[in-house]
């Protein structure tokens, strides 16, 4: 038996839209694009252009040397900068966002 007014549309099911990733930190400011070349060259970059930004706020330094991965935060624990985190780049690479404190 088939009732008229309680036909189901059949309508395909909607994708699940993928999730946008949100940023589990502070915005960077300042982005310093250091891929490709190799430390100290990054460490250079972030020394000359850090006073670029605000005391408290957050610059990124952009980094597919491997020794980056040591060099930055050592920097920030020399300088007294606050290494606030490191991320995984889609591109390859990382990402180093460092707070300046003064």
């Amino acid at each position: 038996m088939r009732f008229r007014g309680r036909a189901k549309s059949r309508q395909p099911a909607a994708a699940p839209v993928p999730a946008v990733p949100e940023p589990s930190g502070p915005v960077p400011v300042l982005v310093i694009d250091a891929l490709g070349r190799k430390c100290p060259i990054p460490i250079i970059m972030l020394a000359e252009r850090i006073r670029e930004v605000p005391v408290g706020e957050v610059v990124a330094v952009l980094a597919d040397d491997p020794a980056a991965r040591t060099d930055v935060p050592a920097w920030c624990r020399m300088k007294s900068q606050d290494f606030v985190r490191e991320e995984t780049l889609a591109q390859g690479g990382w990402g180093y966002h460092i707070r300046r404190t003064y």
